[in-house]
């Protein structure tokens, strides 16, 4: 049962960084690097169904999935600091003003480097779930 449930989260993970794709050809920069961060969300929570065989926690922070799935020591600095960036691009009810500024930090550059980080941080998450 939970290969699917597993499987599942791969899924919507892919989903979400192909349409983070999609996103960054059409120049909505915000939202490539929103549906980047629920990529690796995803993905942390699959990992998290494979460790604890549970149903992973209600939660967005990276971080906290991060410690949750037990795989915090196995990321390097330069992993770590990636997820602390790509943890302040969740987007929840977030008030007009906010979006705007969040919006002002993601040049054509920045995304580009977010999404091509994304890509390469869930194919090291991919592998941990081998």
């Amino acid at each position: 049962m939970n290969d699917k449930i597993i499987k599942n989260w791969i899924a919507l993970a892919d989903y979400d960084l192909d349409t983070a794709g999609a996103m960054l050809k059409t120049g909505r920069y915000l939202y490539v690097a929103f549906c980047c961060q629920q990529a690796i969300e995803k993905l942390l929570k699959a990992i998290y169904v494979k460790q604890t065989d549970q149903t992973p926690p209600y939660i967005h922070s990276l971080m906290r999935l991060v410690e949750a799935a037990n795989i915090k020591e196995s990321l390097d600095g330069m992993q770590h600091k990636f997820l602390e960036d790509l943890n302040s691009y969740y987007i929840e009810n977030r008030y007009t003003e906010e979006l705007a500024s969040l919006a002002a930090k993601v040049s054509v550059e920045r995304t580009e480097i977010i999404y091509n980080q994304t890509k390469e941080f869930a194919g090291w998450l991919k592998d941990q779930l081998k």
